[in-house]
């Protein structure tokens, strides 16, 4: 197995990028292996690890088609429902409370 070359923050040559840095620019890695990786250190605990992936071998976006659209409104809106009184709550819903903020306030079920 080859050890990645470890490049430091602002140090990485040209041509490589994270995948934030490929979405940004329409891209996706497309199933190509990490190329190198980067490290931005901090003080109070290890530092900070991104993957970087050549450019020339990224593929466009893939284009959100219909359906895709469609199941992710489902997704969001399920994710926005609270179980226990069955309304939009407006926002996602917390994973702790599990429940919207009106119903935990209203049954104490804050921790």
């Amino acid at each position: 197995m080859s050890t990645l070359p470890v490049y430091r923050w602002r140090l990485a040559p040209d041509g490589l990028a994270t995948r934030r840095q490929l979405r940004a620019a329409g891209l996706r890695p497309g199933g190509q292996h990490v190329t190198a990786q980067l490290e931005r250190p901090r003080r109070r605990s290890g530092p900070l690890v991104a993957y970087l992936y050549r450019i020339e071998l990224a593929l466009p976006v893939r284009p959100m088609t219909p359906a895709r659209a469609a199941a992710l409104a489902k997704a969001n809106t399920a994710r926005r429902t609270c179980p226990a009184c069955r309304t939009d709550a407006g926002y996602v819903i917390p994973a702790h409370l599990g429940q919207c903020n009106t119903c935990a306030d209203s049954r104490g079920a804050r921790p």
